[in-house]
């Protein structure tokens, strides 16, 4: 327990979203109370959570349901709230909430964001960034549209529309040229991101009335996807996105209700299949020919629900201690607990077989250069210490938005103000144009 972030209380709201999201440096959790309230925790810094006392984030009017971290700066995070908006955030370095002894310390609440993306007509209920261009940002909404906006212009750039219903997962594929949208309608789409317009579909991915969770998988053409069958079986379903009349494999699970989450680590193949409710935590591997889908052991047994869960990035991992993953599990008594999963080596080297090159906290293009056609997968990084010169995690980059500018603008329009009028009593005589 010396390693979980307790003594808070969890947001009450319900939906799709994962309760949790992590950089490699923070994670951050929906608190209960009016205000959209947000704690942002250190996972080097773990300890109890003091109501009043230990800082937090707070700006939205109505309660936040997502958030996201920018895959390119470990301290800026995207909110997404019942009030129709998203809040982008920047978290300062000094951010510290607990000591080294896990006690909470007195701070400053963050209150004011950087950037708002407003557009939505009904309550913002998922975001995700772009894994390869900068500042680029997907939101869906019960208003059954996905916009894709400039963050750093604060502006949308495509809408999509062809939704029915509401939309219950929204993920990238590789290159961030297009996404998936999983429905009520049962339906999963694949949306050319630029043009906002279909550009293939799945009619019925799973019989059920649960929700459908859609991963990529890499770049090998193929989708997973998460559901139940028409007899309330939990099932995995691999297809192909060059045929979608049927799935190559199906994967029968259990028959327990809750929601399949799956994450997916693109570095070495692995699944973790998470379930709503559920104790353990399967994993499994992906293989580009059949059957496609394996089971891997037993995973991680527990009596303890889960309610929310996320994969932290690899550069948040201690690498040389062979932590190949660490998931971030939200329970609704236990807290958040941190789930390292390692690989047993004798050897003290770099294991270069369990950590090939991973995605990069450098975009590979600009959302100017991606939207006009630029097609680039993530650009990779080496998680040798020895050779990343002891740089484990994205750096803090500066954020030149709309507001960021226009408040810059307004400051130095008032110390104008100020020094004219102190030349102005002095008498002395200047260029007033």
């Amino acid at each position: 327990m010396e390693a979980c972030h307790t003594g808070f209380r969890l947001s009450t709201v319900t939906g799709d979203q994962q309760y949790v999201k992590a950089s490699s440096k923070y994670f951050a959790v929906a608190l209960f109370g009016g205000g959209g309230l947000v704690y942002v925790g250190r996972h080097d810094r773990p300890g109890r959570f003091v109501n009043g006392h230990t800082p937090i984030l707070q700006g939205h009017k109505g309660s936040v349901l997502d958030f996201e971290w920018n895959p390119f700066d470990d301290s800026m995070l995207a909110t997404a709230s019942e009030d129709t908006t998203i809040k982008i955030w920047s978290i300062p370095e000094e951010w510290e909430p607990f000591d080294k002894s896990g006690k909470s310390k007195k701070g400053t609440d963050i209150s004011e964001s950087m950037v708002d993306l407003v557009g939505h007509m009904k309550k913002v209920n998922l975001l995700r960034y772009h894994p390869s261009a900068s500042n680029v940002l997907a939101s869906t909404s019960s208003d059954n549209t996905v916009k894709v906006w400039d963050v750093e212009a604060g502006q949308e750039m495509s809408t999509f529309e062809g939704m029915q219903d509401l939309c219950q997962d929204l993920v990238w594929d590789y290159k961030g040229d297009n996404y998936a949208t999983s429905c009520r309608d049962k339906a999963v789409r694949f949306v050319d991101a630029r043009a906002a317009k279909v550009s293939n579909k799945i009619a019925q991915a799973h019989d059920g009335i649960k929700g459908v969770k859609v991963v990529y998988m890499g770049e090998s053409g193929k989708v997973l996807t998460t559901g139940h069958s028409r007899a309330s079986g939990r099932e995995v379903k691999i297809w192909d996105l060059k045929n979608l009349d049927k799935p190559l494999e199906v994967s029968k699970i259990d028959t327990a209700a809750g929601v399949l989450m799956p994450l997916y680590d693109a570095d070495t193949n692995v699944i973790y299949l998470c379930g709503k409710g559920d104790g353990n935590i399967r994993t499994c591997e992906f293989e580009d020919k059949k059957p496609y889908f394996h089971r891997l052991g037993d995973g991680f047994r527990s009596t303890t629900a889960l309610k929310g869960v996320c994969l932290v990035p690899k550069r948040g991992l201690d690498i040389m201690s062979c932590e190949s993953a660490r998931l971030l599990k939200v329970t609704n008594e236990s807290g958040i607990q941190p789930l390292s999963f390692y690989v047993p080596r004798k050897s003290d080297a770099f294991q270069t077989d369990i950590f090939p090159n991973t995605a990069s906290s450098e975009p590979a293009h600009t959302c100017e250069e991606w939207w006009s056609g630029s097609s680039k997968g993530p650009e990779l990084e080496t998680l040798n210490p020895n050779k990343r010169g002891g740089a484990q995690n994205g750096g803090k980059k500066k954020l030149l938005s709309v507001g960021t500018l226009s408040a810059s603008l307004k400051k130095a329009e008032a110390r104008i103000k100020y020094l004219e009028g102190r030349l102005d009593a002095s008498g002395i005589s200047y260029d007033k144009k």
